[in-house]
């Protein structure tokens, strides 16, 4: 069993911004596109998975970045399995460019969700079995924000163009989000070094969500983002992205 899976893209012009820098959210996509594929060859597809009532879903992710590649450039992207926690399956991920220097990495914390109840199953109740793998150069598993009282405050309200095949918000299009926020001018000459996201609760088609955000003094974007239904509110996610 194939512990260390490769694939390569080529970045198109749709994968980058306006000024032909890899978008964040295309990074994460290539991130799950590669351990997609790696879970099909070592586990189950997505279609077994749902047959027996279940689906992927990410919890958090951490993000280093030493280059956003550019348009026409070709990737490589390597992943792997770490050793499962009592809850989730962490997963690596390195980026390379055509000369084999690092562009990204990532570190994913994948769990099995039941398809009906929409609730966590614990990796050891999953029957599904892993192989962990550590080459030493892993990111350090994210850990949780904790919200704080920001400035700033928009609305927006999930989409169809949000969704992914599990029926809620795709964690990629979380980034797109994030992205629109700043304006281009800021874009222009600013790349996080460094961002670590948290999904604390799925996002349906049609709610709306009140995201928060705020810039600290060293350079710091931080994020929350909040469902209020009636007199409760739910947190959904949260990011802290270091410029």
């Amino acid at each position: 069993m194939e512990s260390i899976y490769t694939q390569e893209f080529h970045v198109t012009d749709n994968c980058v911004d306006r000024f032909g820098k890899l978008k964040l959210s295309t990074l994460l996509y290539f991130s799950q596109e590669v351990a997609g594929r790696h879970f099909d060859r070592i586990a189950m597809t997505y279609e077994q998975l749902a047959e027996k009532g279940m689906f992927w879903a990410i919890i958090r992710q951490r993000v280093r970045i030493t280059r956003l590649p550019k348009s026409g450039e070709t990737i490589r992207v390597e992943t792997w399995p770490m050793p499962n926690t009592r809850v989730a399956f962490p997963r690596s991920v390195a980026a390379y460019d055509s000369e084999g220097r690092e562009l990204f990495r990532v570190l994913s914390l994948w769990v099995l969700m039941d398809l009906e109840s929409r609730a966590m199953i614990l990796p050891g109740k999953s029957g599904i079995a892993l192989p962990g793998t550590v080459r030493g150069d892993e990111l350090l598993p994210p850990g949780s924000l904790p919200a704080k009282n920001l400035k700033h405050h928009r609305n927006r309200t999930v989409c169809f163009t949000d969704l992914d095949r599990n029926g809620h918000m795709n964690n990629t299009r979380y980034l797109d989000w994030i992205a629109d926020l700043l304006p281009s001018s800021f874009h222009e000459v600013h790349t996080p070094a460094e961002f670590t996201i948290c999904y604390s609760s799925e996002a349906r088609e049609g709610d709306e969500l009140t995201v928060s955000w705020e810039f600290t003094e060293e350079g710091c974007l931080n994020l929350d983002a909040h469902r209020c239904n009636g007199e409760k509110t739910e947190r959904i996610f949260s990011a802290r992205l270091q410029y």
